[in-house]
């Protein structure tokens, strides 16, 4: 186990024996295998859940996202028909943090001091929210970890809000303002995708960041079957939609990326369970196509936030689930 948590249950498929000695072995020995064979680069992976919603403005529950994903994950097959490939990722789950509710900054602590000791043991974090501020706290610890590479790491953010606020009721530290935090960072770039909702001081803010980028829920909104996916189609090309145009950019991201994605990026018909819940969000045709671009890069880290229910099984976890199984099988 990891500093400040504790066991809940475990995503499926996940190695979880001796925990810290096996990632230990399993670090050496893939360390030994790069210093022969270049190519034979492997993830590894380590779950954490925060079940942290205290900042919440419209629906709490978030709390009870990191149990209800990873029941929802026994729902599938090893094998992942979607994308052809079966999932043979390495990773571990150190089940939840013990937050403080109530209080923000010292949960973003904890989680930032279990995220330390991931590092050190070269494995690469998933957190299952809870709400969004939960972001900060990995961030702060890769920034920590590696300053010259976080400040060249491409934040990926998908959302139904900006979450640029510089204050929320008067909180700075808050789920509508952690991508503002976030920012002040100083990460490489920012790039919003699926956003449909601000504060006029949010859209102003961001329109004046040459190192943000917003693609709207309404802008990807065409069919995604005749969109392009070869870069050579996409360079003959004079004029790009914007779908066409976001995946030009991700292709030839040469950098780091984090990825942090809000459930409420999809349209409530698909995922209805969320702490804020958009009308006319994304779909998950369009998500899988720009996660599959995504996973072919590096990827530092990964969070997924704002699950908002209070039954198991129910059709928003299973969709929370998919894509954490959908990432594992893509970065093995």
């Amino acid at each position: 186990m990891l500093f400040n948590t504790y066991e809940p249950w475990k995503f499926p498929f996940s190695q979880n024996e001796n925990e810290i000695e096996e990632i230990k072995c399993i670090v050496e020995k893939e360390s030994n295998a790069k210093n022969n064979i270049k190519d034979n680069e492997k993830n590894i992976w380590g779950i954490i859940g925060v079940g942290f919603d205290s900042t919440s403005s419209f629906g709490t529950g978030s709390r009870n996202g990191p149990i209800s994903i990873r029941h929802a994950g026994y729902s599938f097959e090893k094998y992942n028909y979607r994308f052809k490939k079966s999932l043979e990722t390495i990773f571990f789950d150190f089940g939840d943090l013990n937050v403080i509710f109530g209080n923000l900054k010292e949960t973003l602590k904890n989680l930032e001091d279990s995220i330390d000791e991931l590092n050190q043991l070269n494995v690469k974090p998933i957190v299952l929210g809870g709400e969004h501020s939960i972001s900060l706290g990995v961030l702060n610890s890769l920034k920590k970890f590696n300053p010259n590479k976080f400040n060249n790491t491409s934040i990926i953010h998908f959302d139904g809000h900006l979450d640029m606020a510089n204050d929320l009721q008067g909180e700075v530290y808050s789920h509508g303002t952690v991508l503002r935090r976030i920012h002040e960072l100083k990460p490489k770039e920012i790039i919003q995708i699926g956003i449909r909702s601000s504060s006029y001081e949010e859209e102003k803010y961001v329109s004046n960041k040459s190192d943000i980028k917003v693609f709207s829920s309404n802008e990807l909104k065409i069919d995604s079957k005749n969109s392009l996916n070869k870069l050579d189609d996409l360079n003959k090309l004079n004029g790009l939609n914007k779908l066409d145009e976001l995946k030009n950019i991700l292709m030839n991201i040469n950098n780091p990326i984090y990825l942090t994605v809000d459930l409420d990026a999809f349209d409530p018909t698909i995922v209805e369970e969320v702490g804020n819940p958009v009308p006319n969000g994304i779909d998950l045709n369009v998500f899988e196509e720009l996660l599959e671009i995504i996973s072919k890069k590096e990827i530092v880290g990964f969070d997924l936030v704002e699950l908002n229910t209070k039954t198991l099984g129910s059709p928003s976890a299973i969709l929370a689930a998919k894509i954490i199984y959908d990432f594992l099988t893509l970065n093995e």
